[in-house]
């Protein structure tokens, strides 16, 4: 983000300007975490949870490579090579730990983020490149996650893939040898262990690139904010650096704690207990159910249980869950409110918590067993889910008053300045529309 009112960067000693006139590294990052970046002074806690996503990119990261070094990607000693970490290298047990229960304190994260995003606009123009690489980055994690779910080889490993992998077959035609392909046979054993371990180690590298293509995005128009309302002076915003560091240094403690108190006291509360056992072509599982983070869209999978005239419901159960994810990404044409912010918008803030409850349903609903009324339950979650995306967001935005906005972020931070004229403000949405006193909608 550039404006007029950003510091230029000055190298602080002769070494950093001869390093920064032939490697302009230094200035990169002044001016992408530094003072150089001028940010909207007004962004609450939930626009950490950017930082947050990176710190555990970078945990899942650096703690995969080091399992890697241990584990062996075959289908008859890679369960074992699982339990010689745990127990015989020295600290093993919480590397593993740490890499498994990273894996969800990554996904808890990126999901706030990503509701985050559905309440504020941040989908919005001229910020669409931004979700887009997002909702790319997403659809990575997950693809990494099942990957990294097979790789222990216990129970719910190899079922998981196998029935994961089988959904493939549900394609019309090409679905078999796709299936075949991605197994590299006809049932998970060492060919589809070795891709996936391998597929597992390559993509969160690729995530690491388009995140900061992500980041490179962002810093092109600049942060969103609570209000919606673009920067318009230089009072509305703030260094990035001493200010937003810190808070960032805050909000990362936190995390830190919550996030130790799980991989010391409950290193297990988030996993299946039949993945200690290995796996067993033999012996199905009572209950197959993915991580606790693919239940939603699970859900969603399992919710079709009749064929709709000559498409299997199969078929329909897999359309329907990644068009689930898919559907993301018309966001900021779905929605064609000219406000951003959901906290001024009234129709839209409580179709928003309406979803935040749905999506819990059909989490709930994907980690229970597929019988009634679970079932049921999951066809009603599923056809809201959908309708709010493809119906609600778009009669909402056409149809609704939104509440009037302050004229600028330095307003909603600090009140109304008095010598700004009511005819200054060009945020009212319809003709009318009072402008808001010095606490009224900030």
């Amino acid at each position: 983000m550039s404006f007029p009112w950003a510091q230029e960067y000055k190298p602080a000693n002769a070494f950093t300007q001869w390093v920064d006139e032939r490697l302009p590294l230094p200035r990169l990052v002044y001016n992408a975490v530094g003072a150089g970046y001028p940010v909207p002074r007004n962004l609450n806690y939930f626009w950490n949870f950017g930082i947050l996503a990176g710190l555990c990119l970078g945990l899942q990261i650096v703690t995969g490579i080091i399992l890697a070094m241990h584990y062996a990607a075959n289908a008859g000693v890679a369960f074992d090579s699982v339990e010689h970490i745990m127990r015989d290298v020295n600290w093993g047990w919480m590397l593993r730990y740490a890499h498994a229960n990273g894996a969800s304190a990554f996904f808890v994260v990126i999901y706030i983020h990503i509701f985050r995003g559905f309440f504020y606009g941040s989908y919005k123009a001229p910020r669409e490149m931004v979700w887009l690489l997002g909702v790319t980055i997403f659809l990575l994690m997950m693809a990494t996650a099942f990957m990294g779910y097979v790789l222990p080889w216990g129970q719910m490993s190899f079922w998981g893939a196998k029935v994961i992998t089988g959904l493939f077959g549900a394609i019309p035609l090409v679905g078999e040898p796709i299936q075949q392909w991605l197994l590299g046979g006809f049932a998970p054993d060492n060919a589809a262990l070795n891709r996936f371990f391998s597929l597992h180690y390559l993509l969160p590298f690729v995530i690491a690139g388009v995140v900061i293509l992500h980041i490179w995005a962002l810093h092109i128009p600049g942060s969103s904010n609570p209000t919606g309302v673009e920067v318009k002076t230089e009072s509305d915003t703030v260094p990035f650096y001493p200010y937003f560091v810190a808070k960032d240094g805050w909000a990362v403690g936190a995390f830190a704690f919550l996030y130790c108190l799980v991989l010391f006291f409950f290193p297990n509360a988030l996993g299946h207990p039949d993945n200690y056992i290995p796996a067993n072509p033999m012996s199905t599982p009572a209950h197959i159910v993915p991580e606790w983070y693919f239940w939603p869209f699970y859900a969603i999978l399992r919710a079709f249980t009749a064929d709709f005239f000559f498409i299997p419901a199969k078929l329909m159960g897999v359309l329907a869950m990644f068009s689930a994810i898919l559907v993301w990404f018309f966001m900021p044409w779905l929605d064609r409110s000219p406000v951003r912010s959901g906290a001024y918008r009234p129709l839209y803030r409580k179709a928003f918590w309406i979803l935040v409850v749905d999506a819990l349903v059909l989490g709930y609903c994907g980690g229970a067993p597929a019988a009634e009324p679970y079932v049921m339950i999951s066809q009603i979650a599923s056809i809201y889910y959908f309708a709010h995306f493809l119906i609600i967001v778009p009669i909402i935005s056409a149809i609704e008053r939104p509440d009037p906005l302050p004229y600028s972020i330095t307003e909603a931070v600090l009140g109304k300045d008095e010598n700004v004229p009511l005819s200054a403000s060009p945020t009212a949405p319809f003709p009318g529309t009072q402008h808001p006193n010095a606490h009224g909608h900030a």
